[in-house]
């Protein structure tokens, strides 16, 4: 296989987080990103940041060639002002817990994304998170897959 996403990620601590960062070059953005789930965490809501927390945070649950699942808490945060997402692989996700308004570049109208709610993400396309619920957790499971490459 090609390098892909996943041979990109650079990681190393970030000043004042516990965790470890994930560098996303393609994205010229820092991600606090755990590598692996805390010992013993058996449940998706275990471990969870403070509500007041100033970042999200991303923690990986299992990453395989050519698929990552992460869970994300986001606690009032959204993308900053003229940010998009492109990633190359693509995103399915899941609201677990809590609130957030998912915008596309096509079609420009936010989706307000309740919990139970899932939207797969094609790989490049544009999209950006406008808000999610202050004060309260935000939970997201996250499913990033690589397509497989069609026959010519």
């Amino acid at each position: 296989m090609a390098p892909g996403f996943f041979d990109r990620i650079e990681r190393q601590p970030p000043s004042g987080h516990s965790g470890r960062s994930g560098r996303r070059p393609e994205l010229g953005v820092e991600f606090p990103v755990f590598r692996d789930p805390p010992p013993g965490m058996k449940n998706i809501f275990a471990e969870l940041p403070p509500d007041s927390s100033p970042d999200e945070q991303f923690l990986e649950l299992l990453a395989r060639p050519g698929l990552r699942i992460e869970r994300i808490v986001s606690t009032g945060q959204a993308s900053a002002p003229g940010f998009w997402y492109e990633q190359a692989l693509g995103e399915w996700i899941v609201l677990l817990q809590g609130e957030a308004l998912l915008r596309f570049e096509d079609p420009p109208q936010a989706e307000h994304l309740k919990a139970g709610d899932c939207v797969n993400i094609a790989p490049r396309r544009r999209h950006r998170v406008d808000w999610t619920l202050p004060g309260k957790a935000t939970i997201w499971l996250a499913v990033h897959y690589e397509l497989p490459a069609l026959p010519v």
